[in-house]
């Protein structure tokens, strides 16, 4: 057969057929009881089949399909730079307690999905830093952190570690969308929770109050206002980004793009500068749905099939140990309450995919159980601030115990 060669999807048609990918994720999981009950969020369907219809194109017509994702970079910073402005000072301290223990539940997370790696490698006769890769290098650190690290296993002699590690981390983001959902619904069924009446309560008040900021939420001034907002949490973390990196200070763009966030949303509070809340969490939940959208649809599944037996081995392996965290210590951890539940579902999210995930999934929850506040409040902090910080700690204590 001829081959077709390479197609290049520009950035716009890239945009379009993320949002294309959406409508068919909401559809399918409308009309499939399976989807619906146990919550995978409508990104994760529409993604992974047009993922599936790319890798199809590749392998019966030799067509390689190629997206730009510039814009999907864009909307990462768009997305975080919402949850730094929805971070109040005030909430931040509200939830302390339940955030130092997850803090403390996600590293020694880390330290079991490493050891989990490190036994399948060894089980596999391969070097143990390839359990690495197959532990909080992919999992948990996603594709930045695997490609990273990828760079330093292979110069290290590692053959490859960079090409495993993304496979790790690409089958990390489609598990962590699926799972998150079903172990929360597990846990709140077999339980019997129902959101606590004082959070209920609260959700209501606040409601009320915002009763003009949603009716204005579509007024062209409220719209603006967060548009000029975003652009500045989204430019000046760029800029704040820089001015760091040329210090030797490396930290991901979408770190200072919600740091940025953080300090323009309590600065509004003391100069009285109302920024619009349900407009900001509108501008949140486009942005998260297509980043999730594209990134999912522009995978390269065809690349994962000549290593896809200890690829999936490891990805059970890796399900299982988060599911038996998250069900045992995650939600006994955060109470054992319906909060807990949504937790670990974002929880399962951010352990094998990102962050992005871990909200979608809560999301998901959410819409059909009820409001958590708690939840959105601690997962997105761990995931955007801790994570990555004691996973790069827990990463250098594993290479130290295997230096050769």
């Amino acid at each position: 057969m001829e081959s077709l060669g390479l197609y290049e999807v520009q950035p716009l048609h890239s945009l379009m057929l993320s949002i294309l990918v959406l409508y068919l994720g909401f559809a399918l999981n409308e009309r499939i009881g399976f989807l619906r009950n146990y919550y995978i969020p409508p990104a994760v369907t529409g993604g992974l089949i047009c993922s599936l219809a790319v890798a199809a194109l590749y392998g019966f017509l030799d067509l390689q399909v190629a997206f730009d994702l510039q814009i999907r970079d864009l909307l990462l910073l768009v997305f975080f730079s919402t949850i730094g402005l929805s971070a109040k000072l005030r909430t931040l301290a509200a939830g302390g307690k339940a955030l130092a223990i997850l803090v403390v539940v996600a590293a020694l997370f880390l330290v079991v999905q490493n050891a989990t790696g490190i036994l399948l490698a060894t089980l596999f006769g391969a070097h143990p830093g390839y359990g690495l890769m197959g532990g909080s290098v992919s999992f948990a650190g996603g594709h930045g952190t695997a490609i990273a690290w990828g760079r330093e296993a292979e110069a290290a002699g590692l053959v490859g570690a960079g090409g495993i590690g993304i496979a790790f981390a690409t089958f990390g983001l489609i598990a962590g969308g699926i799972l998150g959902g079903p172990v929360a619904r597990w846990l709140i069924l077999h339980n019997d929770l129902t959101p606590a009446a004082a959070a209920a309560a609260a959700v209501e008040g606040k409601d009320a109050a915002d009763n003009a900021d949603r009716s204005r939420a579509g007024e062209l001034f409220s719209i603006l206002t967060v548009i000029l907002v975003l652009a500045i949490c989204v430019a000046l973390g760029d800029s704040v980004n820089r001015y760091l990196f040329e210090r030797g200070v490396l930290l991901p763009g979408f770190l200072t793009a919600m740091a940025v966030g953080i300090v323009i949303t309590n600065l509004s509070d003391i100069l009285r500068f109302r920024i619009h809340p349900v407009t900001t969490d509108k501008f949140g939940e486009v942005a998260l749905n297509i980043f999730l959208a594209m990134s999912l649809m522009s995978m390269q599944l065809w690349t994962l099939a000549t290593a896809m037996a200890p690829i999936l081995a490891v990805l059970m392996a890796q399900m299982l140990a988060i599911t038996l965290v998250a069900v045992f210590v995650v939600f006994r951890a955060m109470g054992r309450d319906y909060d807990a539940a949504v937790i670990s579902a974002g929880f399962v999210g951010l352990g094998l995919g990102a962050t992005p995930v871990a909200i979608a999934n809560m999301d998901a929850v959410t819409q059909r159980f009820g409001p958590s506040t708690k939840a959105f409040l601690v997962v997105p902090l761990v995931g955007a601030f801790f994570i990555d910080i004691l996973n790069a700690m827990v990463i250098k204590f594993f290479i130290g115990l295997f230096p050769g």
